[in-house]
């Protein structure tokens, strides 16, 4: 998975309530994990085919006339030994059908025996704790006032799968995170957060306790085609972030110049490599630095991304003068498709061998001198970096327009907000911070469509919902040139 967030697989997913006697045997005493103790018998009754040809026939017929039997992760063909110990096949029948009471039978059922295509007998259909799922097994050893509301928010990296328990979850925790391992093939390892993200490190990691599994949190981690290793304790990664990572490195043009200020281990960066965007790609924690320089290798983007340890602030000070002196950098790529088909010689009796359509040119991509974005994504603090902005490009006016083409860089902020009834008045705070930071003001109205000033291209984009009343959003916006240019 690693997929997000939350897991989509369905062995997790609060289920629609089972008919009673297809639910898991219970036991709500249960603090250590007894998995033979969820092993069940329920007696059905089976519609014995006597040739394999009719299986498929039997099967619509009897679903068109809702006799089949439907379970979730269960298909309604077994198999049944006869007496002589060849085994065929037999189709299970919805519960409320007795083999030994002919007035339960439907007349599709009447029919099918009556013409010798098939015998109704009895099943005992044996399900055990590999059945059912996470759901189910928890509403089985739960308490039942707390049954309404099953754990279901995790997030897993690599093959660790990361909890953040509430505290009444907090005395079955080592049964949540043992189901979870069981019925997630991918996982190995399960942790439960203790502390907020931060709250002992600058580098955003954070407290946690093994529950479950391995204690071995060297994960790879795939996301937009790129592969990551790290050691989860050490680095900060979301992989409910995904999609904001692939939103924003959709806005990125091959070619441009992009410095991600607060890089981690390269989400934004790594994959912006990979589509011909030159990177200068920074990140405070020197693990962070050291798996991003990995990454950088193991995707073969070192063309286009550059790693950079050192404080963000002044990060985005050297980076603006560094790359106006920097000596220029060109990177071809080859078309693919190898070298051309070479001329086979031709004697008197043969003709020439056809050639090879041209190959296309190389591509050439030549790195800008200015930055194109500014990419921040710690959304705790980044906002009170921005004062690095003021006087970033002060005298280096003729860079850009009208002097050039060249228009100031857009800022992509991450930041948090209060979750309020009103989303206009969450943007009027995250506005009136950046102002506070910037010394220029800067309001919702100032985006394209707005009434304000359309140049500063504004656009505040909902993240996520952190919790209740915390929200993340990106806020993305171009520098004034009076913040820019500022002496």
């Amino acid at each position: 998975m690693s997929k997000p967030s939350k897991n989509d697989d369905p062995r997790t997913q609060v289920p629609r309530e089972l008919p009673a006697m297809f639910r898991p045997p219970v036991n709500r005493a249960m603090r250590t994990l007894d998995r033979s103790f969820f092993c069940k018998t329920v007696p059905l009754t089976s519609a014995r085919i006597f040739q394999n040809s009719e299986i498929s026939r039997v099967r619509k017929e009897l679903a068109k006339t809702k006799d089949l039997l439907v379970l979730p992760r269960l298909s309604s063909v077994q198999e049944i030994p006869d007496q002589d110990g060849t085994v065929r096949k037999a189709l299970l029948l919805r519960e409320t059908v007795k083999h030994d009471d002919k007035s339960t039978w439907s007349p599709k059922i009447t029919e099918l025996v009556e013409k010798g295509t098939v015998a109704v007998g009895p099943f005992e259909l044996a399900l055990d704790y590999d059945y059912w799922s996470y759901a189910e097994i928890m509403s089985a050893i739960l308490p039942e006032q707390e049954n309404a509301e099953v754990p279901q928010g995790f997030t897993q990296v690599g093959h660790v799968l990361h909890l953040n328990l509430r505290e009444h979850w907090l005395p079955f925790k080592t049964l949540i995170a043992e189901v979870l391992k069981d019925k997630n093939p991918t996982v190995r390892t399960v942790i439960n957060k203790t502390e907020d993200v931060g709250s002992h490190s600058q580098f955003r990691t954070f407290p946690f306790e093994l529950l479950a599994g391995e204690n071995d949190l060297n994960v790879v981690q795939h996301e937009q085609d790129c592969e990551f290793h790290f050691d989860y304790a050490r680095v900060y990664w979301n992989s409910r972030l995904e999609t904001e990572h692939r939103r924003l490195v959709e806005k990125f043009r091959p070619g441009q110049m992009v410095c991600d200020v607060m890089a981690g281990v390269g989400p934004f960066a790594v994959p912006a490599g990979k589509k011909r965007i030159f990177v200068w790609a920074n990140d405070l924690n020197p693990h962070g630095y050291e798996v991003m320089t990995d990454a950088v290798q193991r995707n073969k983007v070192k063309d286009f991304v550059t790693p950079h340890n050192q404080d963000g602030r002044q990060f985005i000070r050297d980076s603006a003068k560094q790359l106006l002196e920097a000596e220029p950098v060109t990177v071809t790529i080859q078309p693919k498709g190898g070298r051309r088909d070479k001329k086979r010689k031709a004697d008197d009796s043969q003709d020439l061998q056809p050639q090879a359509p041209p190959q296309p040119p190389a591509q050439v991509y030549k790195r800008p001198s200015v930055v194109d974005h500014y990419v921040m994504n710690l959304p705790a603090t980044a906002i009170e970096f921005l004062d690095a902005f003021q006087g970033v490009y002060a005298g280096q006016e003729s860079h850009f327009a009208p002097h050039t083409e060249q228009k100031l860089p857009m800022v992509h902020v991450y930041c948090f907000s209060g979750h309020s009834e009103n989303e206009v008045d969450d943007h009027v705070d995250i506005c009136e911070r950046i102002s506070e930071r910037i010394g220029y003001t800067i309001t919702p109205e100032d985006r394209v469509d707005g009434s304000g000033n359309a140049a500063i291209e504004l656009a505040i984009f909902n993240v996520r919902l952190v919790s209740p009343k915390k929200q993340m959003f990106c806020a993305s916006f171009r520098i004034p040139p009076e913040v820019a240019f500022r002496k």
